[in-house]
């Protein structure tokens, strides 16, 4: 529980910095060729909702934490963690099982949809990253 307070205080700062997440010209992604990519329109809701939610935890562009993971790892490409257990991770939470990061619990105040979007962002980096 003291784990999720940090992230969550974590997550405050970051989106107190000042930094427009959600400006594509400012908040760019290198690609696998190392060229910078620009958040496409169709992402920015979810790089929004991923910045306010999940990034005190899992890092700014999913990069991770030493309080979460990054999803930029084999691990969680979309064949080993489907889109759904990351619905259910964010709903409902999940008991940890390859990290050692402590159990996560559930993402207060947040709706399928809004992870879904998150889902959509998370996924667009990953392929950024070669993970497909």
């Amino acid at each position: 529980m003291i784990r999720w307070i940090l992230c969550m205080i974590t997550g405050l700062l970051v989106l107190s910095s000042g930094h427009s997440y959600g400006d594509p010209a400012g908040d760019e992604k290198t690609s696998k060729t190392g060229a910078a990519v620009p958040v496409p329109k169709a992402m920015q809701q979810g790089e929004l909702l991923f910045n306010a939610h999940c990034s005190a935890c899992h890092g700014v562009k999913a990069s991770g934490t030493d309080h979460g993971p990054t999803f930029l790892s084999k691990i969680y490409e979309p064949s080993h963690h489907g889109d759904d257990a990351f619905v259910r991770a964010a709903l409902l939470g999940v008991r940890a099982h390859h990290w050692n990061f402590g159990n996560m619990p559930p993402v207060p105040n947040i709706a399928e949809k809004e992870v879904r979007e998150i889902i959509g962002y998370v996924r667009w980096l990953q392929k950024q990253s070669g993970i497909e």
